[in-house]
């Protein structure tokens, strides 16, 4: 399975997936869940930048993306388009507080529960864009 986690630095979890160009892709296919404990290490997730007509605010949803496989998608925030467009693709999205990627991995596959998602100004004005969208 794949999961995978917009990022603004590389860093923490990023806000407003839809318009995230950096993402952190973990491919934990074949791990044993069970066997990633607190203090196990995680796989190093692939660094994937998207060029400016990929990001999923613009993208057209025509082609192949660079992010078709993940099953998961955990963001801070994200719009309904978004939504709308993993979900074409086959993915999940988890919305969340939790600004660490490890630690929001970890929670995933220990089954607890996430913080819950941060206020995004950004997610409120696409709400509104996304009522006239085509998408």
């Amino acid at each position: 399975m794949k999961i995978a986690i917009p990022t603004a630095d590389w860093v923490s979890v990023g806000g407003h997936a839809g318009k995230a160009r950096r993402w952190l892709v973990y491919d934990l296919s074949g791990a044993d869940p069970a066997g990633h404990g607190p203090e196990s290490p995680l796989p190093e997730p692939d660094r994937v930048e998207l060029e400016k007509d990929q990001v999923f605010h613009h993208f057209a949803d025509d082609r192949a993306h660079p992010l078709d496989g993940v099953a998961l998608v955990v963001a801070g925030s994200a719009g309904d388009g978004f939504l709308r467009h993993m979900k074409a693709r086959g993915a999940e999205v988890l919305l969340t507080g939790e600004r660490d990627p490890a630690t929001a991995l970890r929670k995933i596959l220990e089954g607890a529960a996430l913080p819950d998602r941060r206020f995004d100004v950004t997610t409120a004005l696409c709400q509104v864009r996304d009522l006239f969208s085509r998408h």
